[in-house]
């Protein structure tokens, strides 16, 4: 049973969750499967790039958002996934070792015009490095069930 419908959600309301550490086995083990650059799979060549050394991928930066905001609230949701991504901001490299942690915030909530069950909840995800610098942010409208369809939202 969700523990959390839509709405549960308004704007101002906020959540934490992390950290995670980021290893640099599971860096290089994510890259070579799913972004095989070279600032992402090889010390040595990491240096001469823009990054300046072996930094995640961004893809799994937002992977490892992904596990930590599903953990922390969706999969205690009603949550029926999102209709897409409207930002994601890579802002400084997540290094080996980094320790993780994701701060959201709601932005807007408005129900469905279309379907009366449901509404958007759009989020701002920040991801902070353990040093308190801001990695990567991501704005996504999410799909939460409403616990009584077709009430004023």
């Amino acid at each position: 049973m969700p523990k959390f419908y839509f709405e549960d959600f308004s704007p101002g309301w906020t959540a934490e969750y992390g950290p995670r550490r980021v290893t640099r086995e599971e860096m290089i083990g994510f890259a070579a499967q799913f972004d095989p650059q070279p600032m992402h799979l090889d010390e040595e060549a990491a240096r001469h790039t823009m990054l300046g050394g072996l930094a995640a991928s961004g893809w799994h930066t937002c992977s490892v958002m992904m596990k930590m905001i599903a953990d922390g609230v969706l999969l205690d949701s009603a949550s029926m996934g999102a209709p897409g991504i409207e930002e994601v901001k890579w802002l400084k490299p997540v290094r080996p070792g980094d320790s993780l942690t994701v701060h959201g915030s709601v932005l807007d909530v408005r129900a469905s015009q279309s379907k009366q069950d449901r509404g958007f909840v759009k989020f701002l995800w920040e991801v902070f490095n353990d040093r308190g610098e801001c990695v990567m942010t991501l704005v996504c409208p999410q799909m939460v069930l409403r616990r009584h369809p077709g009430a004023p939202a």
